[in-house]
């Protein structure tokens, strides 16, 4: 496997937990985005030496949240010497409402990449979307860019739909087997 790193932010725990499990399914290193909008430097050197990249952040008011978008943009030194360049990355996002506008959040990360000249890998899997489909599907909410997650606003991180999980662990496999043929 290739040598993949998941950074993201979460506010409520929401975003830990499909971290966690994209990690899992990448057998990846977590980063975590400080309440501050900050990474250590031992993080950042993490980031550097990885193969992959895998953002992740909640969807707030049509975008990321302030503390990712403070990250993004301290990778703008990484930026400057290309040191991510031809790196493969991903991303995935959750909010409290099915659509919550999470392809906006997702084209942001997927431009992020793209800026630090990286190679994005989409979610690669089918929608559920016939009659009999439910929220246990995997990619019951019919994501193709990266991945999509819905996470109710009433409940803790451990109401997560099942469906929504198991596709986080299938696209954390995803980007890490498009990493390490990149790299073999």
């Amino acid at each position: 496997m290739a040598k993949t790193v998941v950074v993201y932010f979460s506010g409520y725990g929401h975003t830990k937990r499909v971290a966690e499990y994209v990690a899992k399914g990448a057998e990846a290193s977590l980063v975590a985005v400080s309440a501050e909008g900050e990474v250590s430097e031992a993080d950042f050197a993490l980031l550097d030496a990885a193969d992959a990249i895998i953002f992740g952040a909640p969807t707030y008011m049509g975008g990321v949240p302030w503390q990712f978008k403070k990250f993004a943009d301290a990778t703008s030194k990484v930026w400057f010497t290309g040191g991510w360049r031809d790196k493969v990355f991903g991303g995935f996002t959750n909010s409290a409402s099915l659509n919550g506008d999470k392809q906006v959040t997702l084209i942001y990360l997927q431009t992020l990449a793209s800026q630090h000249g990286g190679l994005w890998v989409s979610l690669g899997l089918p929608p559920a979307n016939t009659q009999a489909a439910t929220r246990q599907d995997v990619n019951n909410l019919g994501g193709s860019v990266g991945l999509l997650v819905q996470s109710p606003s009433d409940a803790g991180a451990d109401v997560i739909p099942a469906g929504d999980l198991e596709t986080a662990t299938r696209y954390g496999a995803r980007v890490a087997e498009v990493a390490a043929k990149l790299k073999g």
